[in-house]
């Protein structure tokens, strides 16, 4: 089990996940406790004095996002790569960065590759597929140039917050707080279900992963899944087909991002549907499945509902929650792509750099390799 350190816990000043230089952006609120929707704070959080998350669950009921995790919530040090994932990686991005065309879809012509699409193309990502195919260069490039391609052809960024904004009106999904390795948490309450059976409950589904990774903080690339299967009845559980769908969207186009999958009150229903789709699961993916276990181990109490057995008075209000939510991850966004167009639009650029931690740039990485400075360590 996963238990964040407690020392001082209930003493100290709340405060953010790093010593300040991830969120060198905010500033000096420090009161409340997340974003507050129709406000300069909503929509501008880390450059508008957006507060660290507190040690104490808010008094009144919580209806937004928490903006960062506790300071106990720790990303777990980066693992060092060895001399040969170095070459394999060198490899790798002097492939993919020489790529000037994308298929629109697996069997049409190819159109340039964007700005967007290069942008994806962090030192981290193909990092996480080449994990994912065991460090197979070739392989790695196919799995990445295919995710472009899905990513064309499925329209993932045609899916606005306007277009998914009714699948989420009874919070079915919520985007809330951080576990103890401060991955983003995100909730999965089926009880909640309000639509048929369709595509766009995938869709929504994938938009929610993006919001995921937009909140993201420096130095973790994984989130959390929570799922509370309480009061949920059969027709509102996924289909086994929706199932694969999901598991194949993940493990093809979302490699190494599931941290963790914590299911609680599972009906034996379900059990049944965890058994048929167990063989389409990965054996890393089926270790991070986490059944009926005491989920305060895995998510501090004070960023934990308390549905899930946390101390969070959450309520959701779609009206609050909803424009609060992609107030944040837009301006997240916004930061992520200023900080890429000023590194020099480089593909395999740092994702510690990107979303505003201690990282250097590449180009200042080589920059400070020239003048025989030492650069930052990097891991895999």
């Amino acid at each position: 089990m996963e238990t964040p350190r407690d020392d001082n816990v209930h003493s100290e000043p709340h405060s953010n996940v790093s010593d300040g230089a991830e969120y060198q952006d905010l500033i000096t609120t420090t009161h409340a406790t997340s974003v507050t929707p129709n406000s300069t704070t909503a929509l501008n959080p880390l450059l508008n004095g957006a507060s660290h998350s507190p040690l104490s669950a808010p008094s009144r009921p919580l209806k937004t996002p928490f903006v960062h995790p506790l300071q106990i919530s720790r990303p777990d040090p980066p693992h060092v790569l060895t001399d040969d994932q170095e070459a394999k990686y060198a490899s790798l991005l002097q492939s993919v960065s020489a790529w000037t065309q994308v298929p629109n879809t697996s069997i049409s012509p190819t159109a340039p590759i964007t700005d967007s699409e290069r942008m994806w193309l962090t030192r981290e990502c193909l990092l996480r597929y080449l994990r994912a195919v065991k460090w197979n260069v070739a392989e790695a490039g196919k799995r990445l140039l295919g995710t472009l391609t899905w990513r064309r052809e499925y329209g993932l960024e045609s899916h606005t917050a306007e277009y998914i904004s009714p699948e989420n009106e009874t919070g079915k999904q919520v985007l809330l707080g951080y576990d103890n390795a401060a991955r983003p948490c995100l909730y999965l309450n089926p009880a909640k279900q309000n639509t048929k059976k369709s595509d766009k409950q995938i869709q929504h589904l994938v938009f929610m992963l993006e919001r995921v990774i937009d909140l993201g903080v420096p130095g973790q690339e994984a989130l959390t899944l929570l799922v509370n299967f309480k009061e949920s009845s059969s027709g509102a559980n996924a289909s086994v087909g929706q199932g694969r769908q999901t598991l194949t969207i993940l493990q093809m186009h979302y490699p190494e991002r599931l941290g963790r999958a914590l299911v609680i009150n599972v009906p034996w229903a379900v059990w049944g549907f965890f058994k048929l789709i167990t063989p389409f699961i990965d054996p890393l993916t089926r270790e991070k499945l986490k059944f009926n276990e005491d989920l305060r181990q895995h998510v501090p109490p004070t960023q934990l509902i308390n549905t899930y057995g946390g101390s969070v008075d959450f309520v959701y209000d779609h009206s609050t929650y909803w424009p609060a939510l992609i107030g944040l991850a837009d301006e997240r966004r916004r930061l992520y792509r200023e900080r890429w167009i000023k590194g020099g639009k480089r593909i395999g650029e740092n994702e510690g750099y990107l979303k505003g931690g201690k990282e250097a740039s590449v180009a200042d990485t080589e920059r400070m390799k020239t003048q025989g400075a030492e650069a930052p360590m990097r891991g895999a």
